[in-house]
Formats: structure tokens, sequence, C-alpha cells
């Protein structure tokens, strides 16, 4: 019999998880899937690097999704072909909220669906909000491993230069606008895939939970000027290895 080969990811139907860790460098799977047992590498197509490993006996996969909410939409629709109900998008973001430094991690509980994946999901109404289980985890994942850590909205982009020089386009005052409103709101950071991500996982009735690496933080530059930048994953990668492992370890409890 033929196997159908899933048409992005490029993995076989014959591979099978429950577990996925989604990070959008294709270069950071190998560093990620070196904390599972017995890593290897399944396959790699386009930005999708996937490798596989083991956690608790159970089989996580590692696969990249590039940038932005299309690709790791598309990375999420396969990989729940596959089996995969339980997502941990781990990536980096930018800081907006003043409390927020260079090196913290975010976690998030919901994200601000300013792009265009999450609209061909669910009607815009509708919030982009995290599992609130896989979630504690992480945060209880962050204690465990004593990493600062924040918890609350970020704000969700297509356009990363729509942030970073939103002053060249010609939609400058409201891309200004709505960035103070987010920050007046408690907005934590920015970046690129995490609505797309929960309004998957509410769509398809699978878990999702995402937490990210704080590059540097534009507010803390522009009120303080902090400088600050980093740019080692380790820690948040870290904290997603616990979470998960708490995940994992409490689904086994539950069957």
């Amino acid at each position: 019999m033929n196997e159908e080969i899933m048409y992005h990811i490029g993995l076989p139907t014959s591979v099978k998880a429950k577990y996925a860790i989604l990070p959008g460098d294709p270069g950071r799977v190998p560093k990620i899937a070196a904390y599972l047992d017995r890593p290897r590498e399944l396959g790699f197509n386009r930005e999708f690097r996937t490798w596989a490993g083991e956690l608790c006996g159970e089989t996580v996969l590692v696969t990249s999704t590039g940038i932005g909410g299309p690709s790791a939409s598309i990375a999420m629709e396969e990989l729940i072909r596959l089996g995969v109900d339980t997502f941990v998008r781990v990536g980096t973001c930018g800081g907006m909220n003043e409390k927020v430094c260079a090196g913290d991690v975010v976690i998030a509980t919901g994200a601000i669906r300013m792009e265009g994946t999450s609209r061909e999901y669910l009607p815009i109404e509708f919030p982009a909000v995290a599992d609130f289980g896989l979630t504690r985890n992480l945060v209880d994942g962050a204690r465990a491993l004593e990493v600062p850590y924040h918890t609350g909205v970020v704000q969700c982009k297509d356009s990363f230069y729509g942030q970073h020089s939103p002053q060249s386009m010609p939609n400058s005052a409201e891309l200004l606008r709505k960035w103070d409103a987010w920050i007046a709101g408690g907005c934590l950071a920015s970046e690129m895939e995490s609505a797309a991500i929960f309004s998957v996982a509410a769509a398809r009735n699978v878990r999702a939970a995402a937490l990210f690496h704080v590059v540097w933080n534009q507010t803390r530059r522009d009120k303080f000027g902090d400088h600050s930048e980093s740019h080692d994953t380790d820690r948040a990668i870290r904290v997603a290895m616990e979470g998960l492992k708490l995940t994992v370890s409490g689904d086994k409890k539950a069957e």
C-alpha cells in the first residue's frame, strides 16, 4: 500500500505522534530535539524541518513553520492528520510592555488577531486564546526552572516591518494608533504566529500554547534608553520542555 505523503511538511502517514513543538527557524529544530531522547531527523521540505524524539515514553515531533501564520497553519493542519493533538509554539518576540526585558520569557494567554490567517478559520469576534491546562504547565515549568516570565496577551501581526518601521508605511497613522492602544491595554509583546496557531487549534479541537524568548523591547528603548538584546533561546526551550513533560505525565495519569 502506498503511503500518503503530507504535501508541505513531507512526512508520511506512518509517522505518528500526539505532541509537537513548533519553532519558526529550521535551524533551531536540532537544538530543541537535543532535549529529547533518541533525537533523529525525519524530513526537511521548504521551511518545514522535522525531527522526532521521545519524552516520558511518548513520541514528540519538532517541526519548524517558517515565519508567519500561513505556514504555521499549514504545518498544524498536516501534523493533525498524523495524529498530533497538542502543540507548543516556541519562538521569539519583541517586548512591548515596559516590564518585559530582553531575555525574559513571555507565555501567551491570548493573541491580538492583527493578521489574516485566523480570519479564514473563525470570525474576528472569536478570541484567539491558548489552552488553559497546557499554558498552566508552561507557567509551572518556568517557575520550576526559576526563569523570569510574564503571562498575558501578545500582538500577532503579518508585517515585520509594519512594527519596526511604521512611520514608513502609508498606513502609519493607524499602525501607530493601534500600537499605543495595545500597550495601554497591557499587551506584553509582538510576534507573528500565535493568533493563527490558537485559531487553528480551536477550529480543529486540539490543544495549543505558545511561549516566546524576548529579543528586545522597543518601548524600553524609547522610554529608558535600554538597548539590551538577547538571542539565546535556550531558556525558552527549557521552559517548553518542562511544560510539555508535565503535560505528557498528566495525560498518562488521566488515561
